[in-house]
């Protein structure tokens, strides 16, 4: 479980595709802190840390995950967001989320507003369901706020401490994203859904 509060932004040092999915090798300065077995959210992805060595983390991501989410495009040099699995005994801030995507998105517009940004993310319309005016969303392991939703689109927000301490301010038109809805939209949606199930 995580909170969606980036810790460090890492660098790519190496993704190499493989029969069995895809190695990928991380420079952080968390990689110290860090043992195998370990969980660590790599833009929003839930992954387990296989070694560390040299200030950096080493993972094995499978073929699905590597398909449904962006880390399958990821190149040596991109920046991507850290965080470590939260702790029972820590304060608790952002939301609940589990690193586990439910699709990516695409940026579709980048605009600032003072020392602010806004990000326009298209979605598949099979997650509408799952968001809310002013609701969480994860977007590469981001908590934030949903500002305004449309058919197909949302607005988020993003302060100035937020564009500089994650790899937002890296993205550019078209790319994609890796998008988790709320954890407890998704069993509220679930649980609707199987009350109005014919029995």
């Amino acid at each position: 479980m995580f909170t969606g509060l980036i810790e460090s932004v890492g660098v790519v040092l190496e993704a190499a595709p493989g029969a069995s999915g895809l190695g990928l090798r991380v420079r952080t300065p968390l990689a110290s802190e860090l043992r195998a077995g370990d969980s660590l959210a790599v833009n929003g992805v839930c992954l387990t840390v296989v070694q560390t060595a040299d200030g950096s983390a080493q993972f094995d991501i499978g073929p699905e995950t590597a398909r449904v989410t962006t880390l399958g495009s990821l190149r040596p040099g991109a920046e991507v967001n850290l965080e470590r699995a939260m702790r029972a005994d820590s304060r608790f801030g952002g939301h609940f989320v589990q690193g586990h995507v439910d699709a990516t998105g695409t940026v579709m517009a980048l605009r600032a507003d003072g020392d602010a940004h806004w990000l326009t993310i298209a979605f598949a319309e099979a997650l509408a369901g799952y968001m809310i005016p002013k609701g969480s969303i994860a977007i590469d392991g981001i908590s934030l706020t949903i500002a305004a939703l449309r058919a197909g689109e949302l607005d988020v927000m993003i302060i100035p401490f937020t564009w500089q301490q994650t790899h937002l301010h890296a993205l550019a038109i078209r790319d994609r994203v890796n998008l988790e809805c709320d954890m407890v939209g998704k069993y509220v949606a679930r649980a609707a859904q199987l009350a109005l199930a014919p029995r």
